[in-house]
Formats: structure tokens, C-alpha cells, sequence
């Protein structure tokens, strides 16, 4: 990562992947569709606590970032599942699909609800569509958790084999970012908020994360301000966001406002330096020397240094061994 004041992430390698791109020397990945979860809880006051990961430091992408439970779009995730909440239409509508892509739409709901409980151990989902699974411990809970990560179960075929209902009006849609095009691994990223279920309770089950904290938004803010916590602008931005609400309801309610319009980072080279920007997002505008290097190469991704222990106090720490699956979905980013 590159010295800045706070703590945005920004890989060395961009400036050189950027004026390939302007110079037509890369053709832009398209991008996967991904999903990820702000998972809050109330803490009685200060407004509610956000639950984050720490990426590990030896992480090829990202390493060090703090992020939320998230992962790419299961192809699976469009089999048919029992569903409770907003009809698969009007989640088509919400996400922005057009007619006719009710099972697209489901499979991303599908897959925040699925990451969370690979990367979490929270389900959003329950016996019927006024109940929540209350506990999801146990080996059993965790045998099922392990097969989702390694693929070898669907999540249509878990919630069958036990009897579950999604419940999709647990979610509530808040941002969609997309990788930029000078990225060699692209996502198409929704963001959700959702309430931590009564009697359930996060943990650190990924085995691409060596830390988990609770933490209110406005603190993480300020420790990413500070530059003791490493993050990518969609993750601080929607922290940002976060700050106005007293309550993990309050941001439920609100989520149906939120405008979802897709926002895509814009690079060019105006002159001597390279402008980087997210439109609608002025506080990540880069301006960076756009020395001319004919001869060199787009370099191989490197792995930003491990990230200080915060001074900022998360509400609670996990720092439990993750289990030794391994997880296939990639890391979804914008």
C-alpha cells in the first residue's frame, strides 16, 4: 500500500495497470456478481455496532483490509428455494435487473444470505416466515457450513434438507459498487444491512480472516481516518453512511431509500498525472505522477503490508482459530 494519511487501500501495481488500460494494453475482466452483509447489532447507545473482518496480511488481495462477510454469486444460488419476504420481482427491481431475471435476482439474495453464514456462522433463515433460527452451533450446523465452503452443497438443498425458509425481508439493500476495469479480478457488488437474528451469534469461520470485531461505524471511521485500519472505499464509505442511525432497525428502515445506482471507479490520464476517482465519492480521489514507463511491465500483485492493532476499541473481539476449510468464492471487492 502506498503512504497516505488514512487508510485507504491502494495497491502500488495501479498506477501501471491504469496506463495499460488507457493505452489499450488490458482488456477489462468482466465483472462477477457478488454480495456482502453489514451484520448490526444495538449496543444500547452510541447507535449500533457493524461486525468486520480482517483480511490476513498474506492475503494476494486486500491484505490487512477490514471488510464484511461477503463472496461471489453461486451459480446454484438460482435453484429454487422457499422464500419469505419481498417476492423475487420485487428484489429484481430493487437490485436493478430487468424483467425476466427473478432467479438472477434470487441468487443474489441467495448468496448474502449463504456468505454470512459460511464466513459468520449467522443464518438468515428459519422454520417458517415468522420465525429465525435461534442457534447455529454445534457439529452438525458446522458440517453443513463446511460443505457450502467447499461446495459440495447447495444452499437450496441445505435449507431443504432442514426445513428452512429465506428470509429475504431480514435484508435490506444499501450500495452496489463494481470493481474498477483496471482490476484483473472484478466483482458487481450489492451491500445489505441486516440485524444480528436474538439468540444468534458471529464468528470468525473464514479461513481468509485472522480478526473479527464489533464495532460502531463512526469509531471504525475515525481508526480509518487515523490510518490505523486498512479498508477500500466501498467499505468505508458505507460505514460512513451508517453513522445517522441509532438503531439496527432505523437502518433497516431506511435501506428501501437508498439509491443503488452501480458506482464504478473512472481513471485518466489528464496531462502529467493520472486522476483516479469515484464518482459521487470525492474523499478516494487519487492525483498520481503519470511518469512515462515504455518498457515496463504491469507488475504481479503485491501483499500490502499487515496492518497496526487499532487504538480505536472495537465492542468485542474475536480471535478464534478459523477450522481448515477452505473457501473457493474469491473476494468480492469494488
Amino acid at each position: 500500500m502506498s503512504s497516505t494519511s488514512n487508510g485507504q487501500w491502494y495497491p502500488p501495481e495501479w498506477p501501471d495497470r491504469i496506463r495499460a488500460l488507457a493505452q489499450g494494453e488490458l482488456t477489462p475482466a468482466a465483472p462477477r456478481r457478488a454480495a456482502t452483509v453489514l451484520l448490526l447489532r444495538d449496543t444500547g447507545s452510541g447507535g449500533p455496532a457493524v461486525h468486520m473482518l480482517r483480511r490476513r496480511a498474506s492475503m494476494a488481495f486486500a491484505g490487512g483490509a477490514y471488510a464484511y462477510p461477503g463472496g461471489s454469486v453461486d451459480a446454484r444460488d438460482e435453484r429454487p428455494v422457499a422464500w419469505a419476504g419481498p417476492s423475487r420481482a420485487e428484489w429484481a427491481a430493487r437490485l436493478g435487473f430487468g424483467a425476466g431475471e427473478e432467479a438472477v435476482a434470487q441468487a443474489v439474495v441467495c448468496a448474502a444470505v449463504r456468505e454470512t453464514f459460511e464466513e459468520a456462522g449467522v443464518l438468515l433463515a428459519g422454520a417458517s416466515a415468522e420465525t429465525v433460527v435461534e442457534d447455529t452451533t454445534g457439529d452438525d450446523w458446522e458440517a453443513d457450513r463446511a460443505a457450502l465452503v467447499a461446495r459440495e452443497l447447495s444452499f437450496a438443498d441445505f435449507l431443504d434438507r432442514r426445513g428452512l425458509v429465506l428470509r429475504s425481508d431480514l435484508l435490506g439493500a444499501w450500495a452496489r459498487w463494481i470493481t474498477p476495469e483496471f482490476e484483473p479480478r472484478r466483482y458487481d457488488t450489492w451491500f445489505f444491512v441486516a440485524a444480528l437474528p436474538a439468540g444468534q451469534r458471529c464468528r470468525n469461520a473464514s479461513t481468509e480472516a485472522d480478526r473479527t470485531v464489533w464495532i460502531r461505524p463512526a469509531e471504525a471511521a475515525a481508526g480509518y481516518d487515523r490510518g490505523e485500519l486498512l479498508m477500500m472505499p466501498p467499505t468505508i464509505s458505507t460505514l460512513r453512511s451508517l453513522e445517522p442511525y441509532g438503531s439496527a432497525a432505523e437502518a433497516l428502515a431506511a435501506a428501501g431509500g437508498r439509491d443503488l445506482s452501480p458506482v464504478l471507479a473512472r481513471a485518466e490520464v489528464q496531462g502529467g498525472e493520472i486522476v483516479l476517482s469515484w464518482p459521487g465519492h470525492e474523499e478516494f480521489t487519487k492525483h498520481i505522477a503519470a511518469a512515462s514507463r515504455p518498457n515496463a511491465s504491469v507488475p504481479s500483485r503485491t501483499t500490502p503490508p499487515p496492518m497496526t492493532t487499532p487504538t480505536t476499541a472495537p465492542t468485542t473481539t474475536s480471535t478464534s482459530t478459523p477450522p481448515t476449510t477452505t473457501t473457493t468464492t474469491g473476494e468480492p471487492t469494488a
